[in-house]
């Protein structure tokens, strides 16, 4: 249905291309005089009330002589259009630490960890003292030479399996539970 639309496509117009071709506004860019740029920094939305400077409250000193000992304040001082964010019951700045300091003190702790699990695996045996030995190596238990070699698991399953079809005498006799391969 669509390929026969476009085969039976034909050219639009000239009216309609006229009408359609270039857009009829454009838009001036000027450099902004002293007011405007003032009027952009504070929209004067708050009716002509004055501003204080941006300064969060606990960065003030907390020992001075303030009428307010909890918001840093002094009776009739302005308070910023956004002192909801600037007050002292707002989050912290996080001014502790600079970066580069962070960025040292997070190397150490990857190299402190890096380090331990170094000397655990130099310190923590793989293998047991003396390995246990069987009397034959166990070759012919094993299936012998041209056995197939399964994983562990399945073994083990069809332990349980054979185990369900015994008698409870002998399915639990001589070894610590069904499905148990320790010997």
């Amino acid at each position: 249905m669509l390929s026969r639309r476009i085969a039976a496509a034909r050219p639009l117009p000239s009216a309609v291309l006229r009408s359609t071709a270039v857009p009829q506004f454009t838009q001036r860019r000027t450099a902004l005089t002293a007011s405007e740029r003032a009027e952009l920094a504070d929209p004067n939305q708050n009716g002509g009330y004055i501003n204080p400077p941006l300064e969060k409250r606990s960065n003030r000193d907390p020992y001075a002589d303030w009428w307010d000992k909890q918001d840093r304040r002094n009776y009739g001082e302005p308070c910023h259009e956004d002192h909801d964010i600037l007050g002292a019951l707002s989050l912290h700045d996080y001014n502790h630490f600079t970066p580069g300091w962070g960025g040292v003190l997070f190397g150490t702790f990857v190299v402190t960890v890096l380090g331990l699990c170094l000397a655990v695996k130099q310190i923590y045996p793989d293998k047991i003292s003396a390995p246990r030995t069987f009397p034959d190596g166990l070759e012919v238990e094993l299936g012998g030479k041209r056995a197939l070699l399964v994983s562990r698991y399945v073994v083990i399953l069809i332990d349980v399996a054979n185990n369900h079809n015994r008698p409870e005498s002998q399915a639990t006799s001589g070894r610590a539970g069904a499905g148990s391969r320790c010997p």
